[in-house]
């Protein structure tokens, strides 16, 4: 494209699809099953994967066009080696905050909804049908993006993350029991707030995670580029006339969170289920703002969370996905 720098570094990772994964790789019976049947629970499964073949393959001829060196991995948990002006992610949200890990504050990442009929992409600038108009500006500069603040996590003297960029999740192992904490606010000034608690598990996020569990457990949705934390006590445990006084709050930017395990069997998630680690009685974890923000392409200070379709876009969809299949 005139004007778009050749030559660019950039590393692609891409999402492996559930239809490949337990489908064509694992050949599971009873997915197979579902899936020929038409099963409701599977019923996006095939399709979903169909789009995020055809996206993939715009991505890489509009890469090839550009003049990329690109070079392409699947499965967003495979390690970037080396060097890159730009990693793009070809799948979802779950895609790029997985990469988002691997990623420093110097390079920037650029999303691409690979199935938009049934993914989110909010952190995705880029969707199928619209590959290279966006490739094409970020190549030469014209798309423009935020940076986010991202969350680190120690427990004890240990450093488990420092990339964390929706939430951590301090709770129980077993989701039917109490979890059983001290939660400290330690402001700039060094002036705290304490008190100890009963509840579901807590909340804690950057920004970048106030519109997903955060609001759903009754926090406040942040403006994207906010370097404040959130915390939110889920299903707090209110004896009659005692209600807890910490239940949602904001930590400054260089304020710190800290936890104290009062539960023998304490877990604490990073990002997702797939980074948890195990806290006994007695452990410390200290949760505050990271020095390594993440520059992600496309995002824009006014950017919101996406509105659920109205009852005629829904409608509209299915008679379109009904004349589709019978095609």
């Amino acid at each position: 494209m005139t004007g778009a720098k050749k030559g660019l570094r950039v590393a692609v990772l891409v999402k492996r699809s559930s239809y490949r994964t337990f489908v064509e790789e694992a050949k599971d019976p009873h997915i197979t099953k579902l899936v020929a049947t038409g099963d409701p629970t599977v019923r996006r499964m095939r399709r979903s994967h169909e789009d995020h073949l055809e996206t993939l393959a715009e991505v890489k001829l509009a890469l090839s066009e550009l003049g990329a060196r690109a070079h392409f991995q699947e499965g967003p948990r495979t390690k970037i080696e080396g060097t890159y002006d730009l990693v793009v992610t070809v799948g979802g949200d779950g895609t790029l905050l997985a990469a988002s890990h691997q990623i420093g504050s110097e390079t920037p990442i650029l999303g691409v909804n690979s199935a938009p009929e049934s993914s989110v992409g909010f952190f995705c600038a880029a969707k199928k049908g619209g590959v290279m108009a966006t490739l094409s500006a970020a190549f030469d500069g014209r798309l423009r993006g935020i940076e986010l603040a991202r969350m680190r996590v120690m427990q004890n003297d240990k450093l488990l993350h420092n990339r964390v960029l929706n939430e951590a999740l301090f709770c129980h192992a077993c989701p039917a029991a109490t979890s059983r904490y001290i939660l400290r606010v330690t402001r700039p000034d060094e002036s705290f707030d304490e008190e100890e608690q009963k509840s579901s598990g807590l909340w804690i996020g950057p920004a970048a995670g106030s519109t997903a569990a955060q609001k759903s457990a009754g926090g406040r949705v942040l403006p994207l580029t906010s370097r404040r934390l959130q915390y939110v006590v889920r299903e707090p445990y209110t004896p009659a006339g005692n209600p807890l006084r910490m239940q949602v709050g904001l930590i400054d930017e260089d304020g710190v969170v800290t936890l104290r395990s009062k539960m023998r069997q304490g877990k604490i998630f990073l990002d997702g289920h797939h980074n948890e680690y195990s806290a006994e009685i007695g452990d410390v974890l200290t949760l505050r703002r990271s020095s390594e923000p993440l520059i992600v392409l496309g995002l824009t200070r006014g950017t919101t969370q996406p509105t659920p379709p109205s009852k005629e876009a829904r409608q509209g969809g299915a008679e379109a996905r009904r004349k589709r299949n019978q095609k």
